[in-house]
């Protein structure tokens, strides 16, 4: 991993492939290795970036009120790319989304996958999962915290384990407990999503969902959709939240032809 250093604190990233620059932004519960299946198939054509956010995975956490789209502007700033194509996971895909509007400049295509929607109405099973959590977090339980968590956003509410690759629950554990360990800090200082209007978006837009997803995600992926002008929905059969881990075949496919633009 390659660091940016400053006065606001290091970011870790990594660099692959030559081309068109495109860059990955992982979602809450992983870091920059949840793409870990996707880059091969992106770098044979595109100049792939990953980085970890503020907080996660090699990136330090925040000592004070941040952005994360100042984060992002920073990065790119550091790596001299004026305009890049962007393609967030779940929390990555709300800042995606809103470097987009505050920066629309410097985006040439967005993908949002399983994003979601500030101030959304969660469902029953969403509160439950929440409760679940944040008492573990205040028990001092991170493991059943990690536990809660791939439940939900690994396995999903619509199969069992033995329906999800092996390997991907071992490989998602560290990431995740460093996201959980570092959550209350993050949360306290992050600035949070934007507020812009979806109608402003000018570029060209995947907004994708795993069919296994949570009800609330795929409902949010259809607003997103409605919202944004021109957006394409993509709905991937065989994954739940996490896409990239579940079918990285089918969204390296899915993301081609917006990545070509």
């Amino acid at each position: 991993m390659l660091t940016l250093h400053d006065d606001l604190g290091h970011l870790s990233y990594d660099i692959t492939g030559d081309g068109p620059p495109v860059v990955l932004v992982h979602a809450g519960v992983a870091d920059h290795r949840m793409w870990d299946a996707v880059v091969p198939a992106l770098a044979a054509r595109h100049t792939v970036i990953r980085y970890d956010l503020r907080g996660f995975g090699g990136s330090a956490l925040p000592a004070g009120p941040f952005r994360e789209t100042d984060d992002l502007r920073r990065l790119l700033d550091h790596l001299g790319y004026e305009r890049v194509r962007l393609v967030g996971a779940s929390w990555g895909g709300r800042v995606a989304l809103d470097f987009t509007l505050a920066h629309p400049e410097r985006v040439r295509s967005l993908a949002m996958i399983s994003a979601p929607w500030p101030r959304y109405g969660w469902s029953a099973e969403m509160v439950a999962y929440d409760e679940a959590e944040t008492a573990a977090l205040e028990a001092g339980d991170f493991d059943a915290a990690v536990e809660i968590n791939l439940d939900m956003w690994l396995r999903g509410p619509a199969r069992g384990w033995d329906d999800v690759a092996g390997g991907l629950a071992d490989r998602l554990r560290g990431p995740l407990r460093t996201s959980l360990v570092n959550q209350a800090v993050v949360g306290r200082y992050s600035e949070g999503p934007g507020s812009g209007d979806l109608g402003a978006v000018s570029v060209p837009v995947l907004v994708g969902v795993g069919k296994l997803d949570v009800a609330d995600f795929q409902d949010i992926a259809r607003r997103y959709a409605a919202g944004i002008p021109g957006a394409t929905l993509v709905e991937f059969p065989s994954a739940a939240h996490l896409v990239a881990l579940d079918a990285p075949a089918g969204l390296s496919a899915a993301l081609e032809p917006f990545l070509a633009r």
